[in-house]
């Protein structure tokens, strides 16, 4: 394989169609991968929380064809200037590198050899978060890493709950304990009964998007660390990711409204046949009616209903991800050290 630095914006659009072509075949196939997403999260540097980095995606290509990609950019990380992963580190749930699995191995061989001779910066680790613990790269990244007497280590993060979906709701609800099970039921009877319209909705139309966004913040900032993590350059990251997932097909913006007002909202992702929650909201005028709850409750329904297979809460530990059938995986951060 022949290994190519992108180290400039314009070529990094330019991988734009053979990236995502690539990552629909890659061992890890994650919204947070797509090009559009990382190339969001780059122009603001994940909402701020970088100050600088310098771009440094790395792809392999053989016969003129992409074989794998290393979204990389190199920072100053604890002290060493380190090459990351794209996405690092809040923001992004899971990441990898995007390569077929057959190809894995190989491509993780070549890449090491690159980094270790032909890389032009000085870089004194590769450390990279928020790979799936499950993910095949560690194993290639271990054994390539100490066959050249370079150090590797790989620690547990986070657990990111997911519920596989059995394809129809009661099923699902049948699979909760019984007093999860009733409070579910009880509280989207309760909103259906409500002495005010209550109703919700999937955002379809890209000309009500920028004022759908706004909601969307209004109701995360009811949340004092939300309101604190939702910076004017994090907000305009948002903003760019959202667009970019619209456009590409992947967005899930939905709202339970109360009587014309929005009560609760999902920032999610509908992407390879599963759905990622990634942030919500809450009104807390209308805490007393659930809406978080019960607009999950919704979610969960049209899920089943829709065909996805699994619906993911992602890093965190939250006890409603548990009561909703939460079942642990984990995200891990590999390291690896000339």
């Amino acid at each position: 394989m022949e290994y190519t630095l992108i180290n400039t914006p314009d070529e990094f659009d330019a991988l734009a169609a053979d990236w995502n072509a690539l990552l629909a075949q890659s061992a890890t196939h994650v919204p947070f991968l797509r090009h559009e997403y990382l190339r969001a999260w780059w122009s603001t540097l994940g909402g701020g929380e970088w100050r600088r980095g310098e771009l440094a995606v790395i792809t392999a290509t053989e016969n003129g064809r992409l074989r794998g990609i290393a979204p990389l950019f190199l920072t100053e990380h604890e002290g060493q200037p380190s090459l990351m992963l794209l996405g690092s580190i809040e923001i992004s749930d899971f990441l990898d590198v995007v390569v077929r699995p057959d190809d894995l191995r190989p491509f993780i061989a070549g890449l090491l050899d690159y980094l270790g001779s032909d890389y032009p910066s000085a870089w004194s680790a590769l450390d990279l978060y928020n790979l799936p613990e499950e993910s095949p790269t560690l194993a290639a990244l271990k054994a390539q890493a100490e066959s050249r007497g370079w150090t590797f280590s790989q620690e547990r993060l986070q657990p990111a709950p997911y519920v596989p979906l059995p394809g129809d709701f009661d099923e699902y609800l049948a699979g909760l304990n019984k007093k999860q099970r009733h409070e579910i039921r009880r509280k989207m009877r309760r909103a259906a009964a409500y002495e005010k319209p209550v109703r919700w909705y999937i955002v379809e139309d890209e000309a009500a998007l920028d004022e759908e966004i706004e909601a969307c913040c209004r109701l995360m900032a009811q949340d004092p660390e939300k309101q604190a993590f939702l910076s004017q350059t994090m907000r305009t990251q948002m903003r760019t990711m959202i667009y970019a997932a619209f456009r590409a097909g992947w967005l899930q913006l939905a709202f339970l409204e109360v009587d014309g007002e929005k009560a609760a909202g999902y920032l999610n992702f509908d992407y390879g046949g599963r759905i990622y929650v990634y942030n919500s909201g809450l009104d807390q005028r209308f805490r007393a009616l659930s809406p978080g709850w019960v607009l999950l409750g919704h979610l969960l329904q049209w899920a089943n209903e829709n065909g996805r297979t699994e619906f993911d809460f992602m890093r965190g530990d939250e006890d409603y991800k548990y009561k909703f059938g939460g079942i642990d995986r984990f995200v891990v951060r590999a390291r690896v050290a000339r």
